[in-house]
């Protein structure tokens, strides 16, 4: 069994000039499911428009999540597309560390969606 790691983002790096570069993640777990699966790489714009149905990376309860974004009543809310996992009231475009903007499956050269 192979030993899964955190890497952190250090906040000397969030504020470096890279920071308005794109960035890969892997996604981990199955909250984003069906839409994302676990293994599968996003791309994320720090600097990317976040609007209603965004699927961003935010700073929430001390740790970074991967969650859609649903505004409803000038409120906003992380949402999980796994109903296994709650949606969550957050302070809105101030917690949002990036947007994503692409996905590709491991192994495959053909199977990369983009979001706008």
């Amino acid at each position: 069994m192979s030993e899964q790691k955190i890497i952190p983002i250090v906040a000397e790096e969030a504020s470096s000039c890279a920071s308005s570069e794109p960035y890969a993640l892997m996604v981990l777990g199955d909250s984003m499911e069906p839409e994302f699966m676990e293994g599968e790489v996003i791309v994320i714009e720090p600097d990317g428009l976040v609007k209603d149905g965004s699927y961003v990376i935010a700073w929430h309860k001390e740790e970074y999540i991967f969650r859609q974004v649903l505004i409803q009543d000038g409120k906003w809310y992380l949402k999980p597309l796994n109903a296994a996992y709650p949606t969550e009231e957050f302070p809105g475009p101030s917690a949002v560390k990036g947007v994503v903007i692409q996905k590709k499956k491991p192994g495959s050269r053909k199977s990369v969606k983009f979001y706008v």
